[in-house]
Parts: structure tokens; sequence; C-alpha cells
């Protein structure tokens, strides 16, 4: 499973001279119809499998529709010029932005979720079950549902069938954000509600969620009750909104916060939902204690951010010893396929950028990594492929290694790639095109080989630092393998250094992985289980001295000896910010 992040409003977004904080008459906007047949076969000849549509849902933004009665928000609770895309205005409404024609812009998505199906993908978009925007009304919804905080009792600060949490008798006030400091705030709100990241105060930050209000499933943060019998309203609501979209013919959701909204719902939510439909579930999530709660309520898959990425991020920005990434997947208790991996997405810096990396190719090393731990899927970020830095500030975001959310941006290398809607990549450097060609072996990888989609892990670090050659400061070696498919992956992190090593694969390996004359182990073990394995000493190997290790990138053979492998290892030297995949 290989997922494309997809940010409709810079995907296609095709101007090549936006200004600073410029409006969508000034910079331009991606829409559906840029995402045409051309994209999708690229898209699937790169070796996507989901596409994750980002931005679809009608959220705040500064541009107004007054033709089909869609005004503007206010400037105070809208973040950029083109709003942030989980300020949720309408649960039911898709984003005009991304229509040719706005009067049918629910046409215009039907279209292309049609069109990624034809292709043989499938479509994920975002839910936003925790916080909607301020200014959130609904003229989309069905006529049977009514809308938020309706029925709401706003003199008191909790109650169990309330949409939202208020402060009573205090009216909000909205903080300044640097740009309109010397404006007065004109947006009025009483009593206020609690801010999106449970901000309980009429008073939040400008670093805090202002722009959004947050959605009450009975839980009362203040006093520490949990009141969810009877069904809080806000369940239903948001239970038909899922059942609406998967109807609608999307696949799946990514859960934009999930573990901020009471894993009872979850439960009870995806139970439901699963009653009448498949749906793929996938949980932005923070905190590994929760992992198991969640996918134990029905998630497939949660963000592996805390764990792989940060690893990585600190490997590379922060000195980190690489030999660290045994902890990782160590503490995951067999959750590692549950994991969807990535090394970009819309919160984190690109590889690209000097927050990062500073330079694509020296990021690959963390890339493979990410994308051979697991079976688990693996997703890229609209851009990544093309080497996108992110350069500059573009309005509200500022100068942060990201592609803004908030504004009207574009992504000048992705552009090279887009060709002006033929997506060859004939305006591709010479170094893009080898970046991108690296992407699309590796993904058409994942999903051709056997070890990678349906094999075991082993850790080769428990028993590798133990020699000399061997540096597990900056190099990490594992296995993966399935029947015949073995592969060995063996990453050197130094940016600036080569490092010789000889990578010694212990007996037990070899039994795992069948590299037997004669008897062979009737079962795969598990990689958690692997750690604690003793080396046996009765096994024997093959006679046969004359084995070749092949790189499947470059073609390199390396000849080892089977019988002097758990001892004498196979010997490599690896450039710096590099790496081998050995198929053994």
């Amino acid at each position: 499973m290989n997922i494309y992040q997809l940010f409709v409003r810079t995907f296609g977004n095709k101007n090549i001279s936006p200004v600073f904080d410029g409006d969508k008459a000034q910079n331009g906007c991606g829409t559906f119809a840029n995402i045409n047949d051309k994209a999708l076969d690229a898209l699937k000849s790169l070796g996507i499998t989901h596409i994750w549509l980002t931005g679809v849902i009608r959220h705040s933004s500064s541009t107004s529709y007054p033709e089909i009665g869609i005004k503007s928000t206010n400037p105070h609770i809208t973040k950029g010029k083109a709003g942030s895309p989980y300020s949720i205005m309408d649960y039911y409404d898709i984003d005009p932005d991304l229509a040719v024609n706005p009067n049918n812009r629910y046409e215009e998505f039907d279209d292309v979720v049609n069109r990624i199906h034809e292709k043989g993908m499938k479509v994920i978009i975002d839910f936003v079950p925790n916080h909607l925007a301020r200014e959130y009304k609904s003229m989309s919804k069905p006529f049977d549902v009514e809308e938020f905080g309706t029925h709401d009792n706003k003199d008191v600060a909790f109650a169990r069938d309330n949409n939202f949490y208020y402060c009573p008798g205090q009216e909000l006030i909205v903080p300044e954000p640097t740009a309109n400091s010397q404006q007065p705030t004109v947006y009025k709100e009483f009593p206020a509600k609690a801010s999106g990241n449970d901000v309980f105060s009429p008073t939040p930050s400008v670093n805090d969620w202002y722009d959004t209000i947050k959605l009450n499933y009975g839980v009362d943060y203040q006093n520490g009750a949990r009141c969810f019998e009877p069904i809080p309203d806000t369940w239903y609501k948001m239970l038909n909104i899922m059942m609406y979209w998967r109807g609608r013919g999307v696949d799946g959701f990514r859960v934009d916060m999930a573990e901020m909204v009471p894993i009872e719902f979850w439960r009870w939510s995806i139970f439901l939902l699963r009653e009448t439909y498949d749906v793929i579930m996938i949980a932005e999530i923070y905190q590994p204690h929760m992992y198991k709660e969640y996918v134990n309520a029905g998630f497939d898959y949660l963000y592996d951010k805390v764990g792989l990425y940060n690893t990585l991020e600190n490997i590379y920005r922060h000195g980190c010893r690489a030999e660290t990434i045994t902890s990782v997947w160590n503490s995951l208790q067999g959750l590692g396929d549950a994991m969807l991996r990535f090394m970009e997405n819309h919160d984190e810096p690109r590889l690209a950028s000097k927050h990062f990396v500073g330079d694509a190719f020296k990021s690959l090393p963390a890339v493979v990594m990410s994308a051979l731990m697991n079976r688990g899927p693996f997703m890229i970020y609209n851009g990544q492929e093309s080497g996108e830095d992110a350069c500059g500030a573009v309005g509200f975001s500022g100068d942060d290694g990201r592609t803004s959310i908030f504004d009207y941006a574009v992504m000048p290398k992705h552009q090279k790639w887009m060709s002006d809607g033929k997506f060859d990549g004939s305006g591709f450097s010479v170094e893009q095109k080898r970046l991108y060609d690296f992407y699309s072996k590796l993904l058409n990888f994942r999903l051709t080989n056997d070890a990678i989609n349906k094999g075991a892990f082993y850790d080769l670090m428990w028993v590798n630092p133990w020699y000399s050659n061997f540096d597990p400061q900056y190099l990490y070696a594992f296995l993966r393998y399935h029947d015949e498919e073995r592969l060995l992956v063996v990453i050197n992190f130094n940016m600036n250094e080569s490092r010789y090593c000889e990578v010694k694969i212990p007996q037990d390996a070899l039994e795992y992985m069948r590299l037997q004359s004669n008897e062979s182990t009737s079962e795969v073990a598990k990689s958690q289980s692997l750690m604690s394995a003793s080396v046996s000493k009765s096994a024997s190997v093959s006679k046969s001295k004359s084995n070749y290790a092949t790189e499947i990138f470059t073609g390199e053979k390396i000849e080892y000896d089977l019988n002097e492998v758990s001892s004498r290892g196979i010997a490599m030297t690896l450039e710096p910010a590099s790496f081998k995949i050995f198929k053994l």
C-alpha cells in the first residue's frame, strides 16, 4: 500500500509568479480538473495505490463566492488567505476553490473520484472530528440534519448533549496575528466557546487553534467526567458525516487528531460504519501508549510520527545513533505493520528544505528505512518525488520549510513534473529525473517484492555492533524475507563520510530465511521475538561457498561465503548518505 498525499490546491497550481500573501486571483489555485488522466496514469506508474485528496471539505477562507452564497470568513479567525483546511465550515460541502465551476463542485469531485477508481486506485479524504470553524454554518447538510449547537445550553460550560464547550458570561478575545496588530478585533462571539486544542478559555493565544471550536463528545474535561449514556448528540452527527462521504464514493478517511476524540466514540462509530461499508481508517495519533487501543477500536493504520519519523529526524539533525531505531520497532509490541510510515506530509518540513536535510538525495536513507521496515503503508507527499524544498515565506505560515496549507502557494519543482498538465517530467533537471526514478523504483519494489509486502523483519543490530567493522553510530542493517525472497538492507546515515562494514548474519537468521541445504524452519519467526533468539550451533549450512548478493538499484554483486557469513560477514563500503538493498 503506497499512499500519495495530494493537496489539491497546490498540486495543480500552474502559477509561476506568485506574490507574497497573494489572493486566489494573484496566485492561482489547483482544481480537481488538474488531476487529469495523465496525472493519474503517472501516479499509478509511480507505484501509488491510494490517493489522499487533502483539503476537499469546505473550510475557512478569505475568498468569497457570492454567486453560490458563500461569504469569506472573518480575517481575524482565518489563517492565511486560503484558510486552514482543518477549520471546517461545512462538513457536507466541497471547497469551491477546487472546482473550475464552483456551482458544479460536487460533480467535479465525483468525477475525480470516479477517474481514480477507474485507474485502479483508491481515494482517502480527511475527516476532522475534533473541531470546526468558529463561523461554521452548513448550507449543504441534508434537510433532516440539525445544525451544530442548535439546542446547546450556553449557560453552562459542559452538558452531555451540547455540541460545544462554553465559557459562560465571557466574550471571546481573538488574538491578533502580527500582520493585523494595528487592526481592531471585529469578530464577536458570546459566550466564548473552547478552542480546538482544548483551550477552555475565552482568551486563546496566537499559537492556539484560535480559529476553531472544540466539539463535545460527552467528556467533561474540567471535572474529569465521561458521559456517554445515552449516546451524546455529537456522536450521531459525526457518524452521519462519515456515512455521507463514504456513500459518496470515498474509500476511507485520514482522521485528523483522532486521539483528541474519546476512544469510546471510535469503537461505536467504526463498528456501525463497517456494518454498511468497507472503509479504510487512518488515525493521526501521537500517543504510543494508546496505539493498541486505537487499533482495537477499528483503525487500520496509525501515524508513526513520534516513533520512526522523529528518530530518523534526530539521527539527521541531532546526532542520534542509528542503532536507536531498534528501540522504535521493539516498543511497538507487534504493531509495526499497523504503522503508516512517511518522511513528508503537510505538517512536517520538506526533506530538501534547510529545515531538515537541505538535500533531497541525502534524505534517501531515511526514506528507504521508512519504506522497507514493515509491511504497513508508506506515504509520500506531493512534490517529494520532485525534490520540492518550500524555500521562502509565502504568507501566513512563514519560512518554515513546509509548503503552506494556509496560503495560495505553488510548488515550483513539482511544476517541472506537471509540465502544464502533461505530467511527463519534461521540465525536470537531470537531478530531478534521477530523484523521481528512485521513488518510482522504490515504490514499485514495495508492491512487487514478497519479502517487503508479505515478509518478516529481522533486526541485525543485536549482533553487528559488537564487531569492530560495523559502526552503529551511523549504520543500520536488517533483513526482510518471505519464502525464496531474501533481502539484506544496509544504510549509512553519515552525510559526509563513507563507511566500510562487514555485516554479520547470525546462524538463526539463515535458518529463518531457509538458506540451508538440509533442514529449514517450518515457521517464519516474528521479528519481535528475534532479539532474544539464541544462535543454533548444531545446524549445518550449505557446502557451497560461492554465493552472491545483488544490489537491486545498481546491480552491484558481492561474493560471500555462506559458511562464514555469521563470523566474517558480507563486506561492503557505503558512500555518504547511501544505502544498499541486496537480494541474497
